[in-house]
């Protein structure tokens, strides 16, 4: 066992025993490795999403890397959106040229009405300009940035690493694989092909690939030395503050397809992790599969406000007990990268009493190795003891 896996094995089985102030004393431990602050889809908190301007304050803020989530332009082009639907971070519904672009299309299953990127060359995506994706968050940015091409985003983390003299990796997640196949728009070996006329194809690459499927990363296993990570996603959080499975949430699509009855809390059981190891080198599991956070339940049958704010929301949970699935992922040999933090009192649980840096205490004693967020300064600054 390794020293690492030791302190985390210690550290799971102190933490259902200890309030919240002691596992914000016990991060300082945890921390020593120096988990890993990945921006998440840049410092997508303060400026629009996937913009080279909102990667450039993530890197600013000390971001270790920036995830860059890529979709294909009809060309064959990598771009970096979050999904291939445009309109809820840009101005595409905005701009008459494309109107008639709007279309219904089948997206993991489901019937979706948007823009699609794969309707669009590369060279009409780049006429676009983006917008916050959270209507409560800073709107004066909107219809500034261009959305950029994955090859941008390469050469930004290089020619940043140069101008700080610190290594900025990339995390690029491959989008809907399924879809973009069924497209005749796979990307994985274009994927490989770019990093590779980058300089990187070795483990120690500052580079991991991600995906909420399986299929694909098996593809990409015998093909690359990279770090590969299983995204685990989920549908919600039920009134006991466990995670909720529903379709298409409830499991990888490339299962569905196949008609595989397994769902992503499968697939973080030792056994499930073990499965895991055998094509990736690490597990990305949405954060309350590591600590849920539950509603009170009044005698009527429904959550009580605990603020009393007259709103019921994230603030109006508590923290249950941290689960086994950080262990069990070291045990199998894998890394643990969780999603996504947000800054936001209102997405906080009522424990952290609105301080966003108990949150990532609390995990980051659990002993991740790294996390995503979208405040990617208040997760160094919680990660370094500040």
């Amino acid at each position: 066992m390794t020293k690492k896996l030791l302190l985390s094995t210690t550290l799971l089985a102190a933490l259902a025993f200890q309030p919240l102030a002691a596992l914000a004393q016990q991060a300082s431990t945890a921390s020593a490795g120096k988990p890993l602050i990945i921006a998440h889809r840049g410092a997508s908190g303060y400026l629009p999403e996937h913009t080279i301007e909102g990667y450039k304050l993530a890197i600013a803020q000390g971001a270790d890397f920036i995830e860059p989530d890529l979709v294909s332009t009809k060309d064959g082009v990598l771009v970096v959106r979050h999904e291939p639907m445009l309109s809820g971070t840009t101005d595409v519904a905005s701009r008459p040229e494309f109107a008639n672009r709007k279309t219904t299309r089948k997206v993991d299953g489901v019937d979706t009405t948007d823009w699609f990127a794969n309707d669009f060359t590369a060279a009409e995506i780049k006429t676009l300009k983006a917008k916050q994706a959270f209507a409560d968050r800073d709107q004066s940015h909107n219809g500034k940035y261009q959305i950029p091409t994955f090859q941008e985003v390469i050469d930004l983390a290089k020619s940043e690493s140069a101008r700080t003299g610190r290594t900025i990796g990339i995390y690029p997640e491959t989008k809907h694989p399924t879809y973009h196949a069924a497209l005749g728009l796979a990307f994985e070996d274009k994927l490989l092909d770019m990093l590779k006329a980058a300089g990187w194809t070795e483990k120690t690459a500052p580079v991991f690939i991600q995906s909420f499927e399986t299929a694909n990363l098996k593809y990409l296993r015998p093909k690359t030395q990279l770090r590969l990570v299983q995204l685990v996603d989920g549908d919600g959080v039920d009134q006991d503050g466990k995670v909720s499975l529903a379709a298409p949430f409830d499991r990888p699509y490339d299962f569905a397809v196949l008609g595989d009855k397994r769902t992503f809390q499968d697939m973080l059981s030792a056994e499930g992790l073990k499965e895991i190891a055998t094509y990736a080198d690490g597990v990305g599991p949405w954060k309350p599969y590591l600590i849920g956070a539950k509603q009170t339940i009044g005698a009527d049958g429904k959550p009580q406000d605990l603020n009393g704010d007259g709103t019921i929301d994230e603030r109006d949970r508590t923290l249950t007990a941290p689960t086994n699935v950080v262990k069990d992922a070291h045990a199998a040999g894998l890394l643990v990268h969780s999603w996504t933090f947000r800054s936001e009192p209102k997405r906080l649980a009522s424990d952290f009493k609105g301080d966003a840096g108990a949150e990532y205490k609390a995990f980051f004693a659990l002993g991740l190795d790294g996390l995503f967020s979208d405040f990617p300064d208040q997760a160094v600054k919680a990660r370094d003891g500040k």
